[in-house]
């Protein structure tokens, strides 16, 4: 089955810099699931992965606005200390990458500057304005159930859990 609009895509990735610097990936973990086609998944991946089928791995270059989206100047925020989520170990400090709960979502925000109970951060994501190589193994497609279709996500392994 060919990945196309309703269908629920679980796949694995590796997201490297242009000079091969790895970044990030899944591997190890249970694959990323989404349902295609609907605003689920960053537009340049989803549409990478149009028209393939389980067993494909290949390499895509793409832009900010495909991905994490363009830098934006001036996107610092001071929030509360005790706001801040991450694996780390010891104290807080500049340059380390953390998780905030917002309205819409979870965020990764790069912190700037630390005080006793406020940090300044950046809340542009930390890959925002580069352009990334993705690395992709298409693990599995099928078609969504109704379920899946009505909630607008996919569920199960690596999908949305109720």
């Amino acid at each position: 089955m060919q990945i196309s609009k309703d269908t629920v895509v679980q796949f694995n990735y590796k997201i490297k810099a242009l000079d091969g610097t790895e970044l990030e990936d899944n591997y190890g973990t249970d694959p990323i699931a989404f349902l295609c086609g609907h605003n689920n998944m960053m537009p340049g991946v989803e549409n990478a992965l149009l028209g393939k089928t389980i067993g494909d791995s290949f390499s895509v270059e793409l832009g900010p606005s495909e991905t994490y989206g363009e830098l934006i100047e001036d996107s610092q925020q001071r929030i509360p200390v005790k706001h801040l989520i991450g694996n780390h170990k010891g104290k807080w400090q500049a340059g380390m990458v953390a998780v905030v709960n917002t309205d819409q979502r979870q965020r990764e925000v790069t912190i700037i500057k630390m005080g006793k109970f406020m940090a300044t951060v950046d809340i542009n994501h930390p890959m925002a304005g580069k352009t990334l190589n993705f690395e992709l193994d298409v693990i599995n497609v099928r078609q969504a159930t109704a379920e899946e279709l009505q909630h607008g996500h996919a569920h199960g392994i690596g999908g949305h859990h109720h």
